[in-house]
């Protein structure tokens, strides 16, 4: 049986990850904040028992350290750090920008995916796929980027695109890829109910190009069509 870990598994595009592998087949080790309030998760791991809920706290590295210590004997075929967060409201503007959030969005967006893949390397590299993914965004391109604002959501993806690029060719030699994908604009908390992508499609489709991987791919900036997108 595969294994695929997941971060911020609560609602969203996490659920849906968690409740796709699980109906393929896969063992789901799913992680988010507080296990007690995901009802959804809980009703969904009943449901599957394959799927097993860790608690962990991104922005605390040394719940990240323990969290793989806990989990030393499993094999991990995919790790997909998808939690993250916005941060940006309507205060945040030149002028008027809070620091100490945007730190904090940092740590949770391009900090701790960088940390969870130094954490899992030994169960990555056990696993069949050696893969690890990161759920970015769009808004990380500065390419893309022609109306400005949401700096603090646009800076912390562009600078987990760029850690992600590095670690692909920091770890091509040990034969462990990094697929860098976006999910589209999601009907989720975070996308709103604007959003033309539903979370069953948008994983649908990220898992498509999962399976597809090849090492060519490591390193590319695609989206949950497998187009390639601008940095």
């Amino acid at each position: 049986m595969a294994t695929v870990l997941v971060t911020g598994v609560n609602r969203g595009i996490g659920l849906e990850f968690c409740r796709q592998y699980a109906e393929a087949g896969w063992k789901v080790l799913a992680c988010c904040r507080r296990p007690a309030q995901a009802s959804d998760l809980e009703g969904l791991a009943i449901h599957y028992p394959a799927i097993s809920i860790h608690q962990l706290e991104l922005g605390n590295f040394g719940q990240i350290d323990a969290l793989a210590h806990a989990l030393a004997s499993e094999a991990i075929d995919v790790l997909i750090n998808n939690a993250g967060v916005y941060g940006d409201g309507a205060r945040n503007v030149p002028g008027d920008i809070d620091y100490e959030l945007w730190t904090q969005v940092m740590r949770i967006n391009a900090l701790a995916p960088v940390k969870m893949t130094e954490a899992f390397l030994p169960h990555i590299a056990r696993g069949g796929r050696k893969l690890v993914v990161a759920i970015t965004s769009l808004m990380g391109s500065m390419g893309d980027n022609s109306s400005g604002g949401a700096i603090m959501y646009r800076s912390s993806k562009a600078a987990l695109n760029a850690a992600m690029k590095s670690l692909s060719i920091d770890l091509g030699s040990r034969g462990i890829g990094v697929l860098i994908l976006h999910p589209g604009w999601v009907k989720t908390d975070m996308g709103g109910t604007n959003a033309p992508t539903s979370p069953a499609e948008s994983v649908a489709g990220l898992r498509r190009v999962i399976d597809g991987f090849s090492p060519r791919d490591s390193g590319h900036f695609l989206d949950f069509r497998g187009r390639e997108l601008p940095w």
